[in-house]
């Protein structure tokens, strides 16, 4: 069905909403809005859902969120009787309709025989990856954007091990929903009622008890907090689920003074502070900045709405604030955790650091130095969370400390999705420790430059929306691919990466290999001197993304390169 159909077919159904119909009859006129809303579904992809809320099968609205969630209690069905039993758990973030969606997702489970956990009240992502294992469920669903701009909203499905849905099996669960009509085909109960019976169960308190006491387990240095009674910081969850199992779990390792962005305190999905609420932008901290000047702090943290990425700023030694990349602060706490456990004799011997293919490659060196492996796995955390598992059930390794450069970290196994709760009091902690010392925590990140080399990374991100954006990042790939670059930045390239292709070409010898990793629309490029590029389309976000890294002498020399190399990748795709 064409989209003109499927919108005549919206405007025709009976018992469409009717703000959703006098939306649709806004539009009427409108031949490229109508086409962005109706020609294709929504994708489902191994995340779940993420759209731009709205009327239409390519937006997010009850209707789309209905039909994946049937598609979601098929494949559950399919598993019998006892998965069925298990249930999926449900949380939601701040975001506009979360609650609503969350609701939705649940009278459509239950409808199909299927016990639900619903959360009382918006909390975390990873408090929803911990709640699926501490339920035995058989899976999990996340309403949330993560850190996109306030008109998206998404659904995250996670496997019963507490990761996202693994991709066989979200191929599976999306077979379902394609069966599946967007009217006709879904069962619906009524949510009091199903609640009034127990098939819908909704939990509070309990979860976060035993979620927090896991978190706390994860400190490094318990004694920092003791000695160190009077270190401060500032916070902002920036409208979003971070507020109360960040202060929470700030309280209970001994930080006594936090300063809150007040601002910025309570949920609102229209995150009215902010132009978007991601704490990779220097703009979503500026709040919290203002504060820190405000108070004389010296380090200030902010987390995204559905609290799973964290975004750190620090003064340097000229009294600036300085917002630190997600490698940066990875690399901190990668030898801040390393460090620790070798003090305290607790780093196993068959250790493995994880992180993603376009993550820092400062970490193989603090490893090294360590003794212990690193990892590269796809982008996305949940081939972070697929080796936690594939650990537990071999044992040949254990898992130390996982992260990807689009801020997010993951100490211990309590949840298989990267955790801003964990993360912001590890670096809590991490700044009091270094605070003893008499150093701030950017001396800190100096320290390792000045003993691992000064590793930079940049991050160019081009958005590209709708039907066309979404043509003209595939032909931008398919351009670089049938055309790879000699030189960039006048550094010869000496190794390519094609994962969608798996397959490595060492260009000094000509040899072949693998990736070893699962087939992925990404090329990565290996230049002289310690520097490399490589490019994505973004699996959330209508963006390619190019990811370069380098080492230098120094930062001038570093930064001057990666500049270079950005202008040159902006150069390469206007052409």
């Amino acid at each position: 069905m064409d989209y003109r159909k499927q919108y005549e077919a919206w405007l025709g159904y009976e018992a469409l909403e009717p703000q959703m119909k006098a939306e649709l009859k806004e539009i009427a006129g409108d031949e490229t809005e109508i086409k962005e809303r109706f020609y294709k579904d929504l994708e489902f992809g191994t995340a779940g859902l993420r759209g731009i809320l709205g009327a239409g099968i390519n937006r997010m609205n009850i209707y789309t969120v209905r039909r994946a969630t049937q598609g979601l209690a098929s494949f559950v069905v399919s598993c019998g009787q006892e998965a069925m039993d298990s249930g999926v758990v449900i949380s939601y973030d701040s975001r506009i309709n979360s609650t609503l969606f969350a609701q939705e997702t649940a009278r459509v489970l239950a409808a199909n025989g299927i016990q639900v956990y619903l959360s009382n009240r918006l909390r975390p992502v990873p408090e929803l990856s911990f709640a699926v294992r501490y339920y035995g469920a058989a899976a999990g669903v996340m309403i949330t954007a993560s850190h996109n701009p306030p008109k998206y909203n998404g659904y995250k499905v996670y496997g019963k091990d507490g990761g996202q849905l693994p991709l066989a099996e979200a191929d599976t669960v999306l077979q379902y929903i394609e069966k599946t009509d967007i009217f006709s085909g879904v069962k619906l109960c009524d949510l009091d009622e199903a609640i009034a019976a127990g098939k819908v169960k909704v939990f509070g308190d309990e979860l976060d008890e035993a979620f927090l006491n896991e978190v706390v387990k994860q400190q490094v240095n318990p004694e920092v907090m003791q000695v160190m009674k009077d270190f401060q910081m500032v916070y902002t969850p920036i409208h979003g689920s971070g507020n109360i199992p960040v202060r929470k779990v700030l309280e209970r390792i001994g930080v006594k003074h936090v300063e809150l962005v007040q601002e910025q305190v309570e949920p609102d999905g229209n995150f009215p502070t902010v132009d978007s609420p991601n704490p990779e932008n220097r703009s979503a901290l500026e709040m919290a900045i203002a504060l820190a000047k405000e108070k004389d702090i010296d380090m200030l943290i902010g987390t995204d709405p559905d609290c799973d990425r964290v975004g750190v700023a620090v003064r340097d030694d000229n009294g600036e604030y300085l917002p630190l990349t997600g490698n940066m602060v990875g690399a901190l706490l990668v030898n801040y955790v390393l460090a620790g456990k070798k003090l305290n004799h607790t780093l196993p011997e068959n250790g493995v650091v994880i992180k993603t293919i376009v993550t820092s490659r400062m970490t193989d060196a603090i490893c090294k130095d360590y003794g212990v492996e690193v990892m590269n796995v796809l982008t996305g955390f949940k081939f972070i969370g697929e080796k936690i598992k594939a650990f537990e059930q071999t044992g040949d390794h254990t898992y130390v400390f996982g992260f990807e450069e689009s801020y997010g970290y993951l100490a211990g196994t309590h949840a298989r999705d990267k955790d801003a709760v964990v993360a912001s009091m590890l670096i809590a902690e991490m700044t009091a420790w270094y605070k003893m010392r008499g150093m701030s925590l950017y001396q800190g990140l100096c320290e390792l430059y000045q003993k691992y080399g000064t590793y930079r990374e940049r991050l160019l991100s081009v958005t590209l929306e709708g039907a066309d954006g979404l043509e003209k990042i595939s032909q931008i790939m398919a351009e670089i691919r049938a055309n790879p670059p000699k030189q960039v930045a006048g550094l010869e390239v000496v190794k390519v990466a094609d994962y969608d292709n798996n397959t490595v070409k060492d260009l000094m010898t000509e040899a072949v290999t693998e990736t070893g990793l699962p087939k992925s629309n990404v090329l990565v490029f290996d230049l002289q001197q310690d520097t490399w590029v490589a490019m994505r389309p973004s699996g959330t976000e209508p963006k390619i993304k190019f990811y370069f890294g380098t080492k230098a002498e120094n930062i001038e020399v570093a930064e001057a390169r990666l500049r270079q190399m950005e202008n040159e990748m902006k150069t390469l795709i206007e052409r």
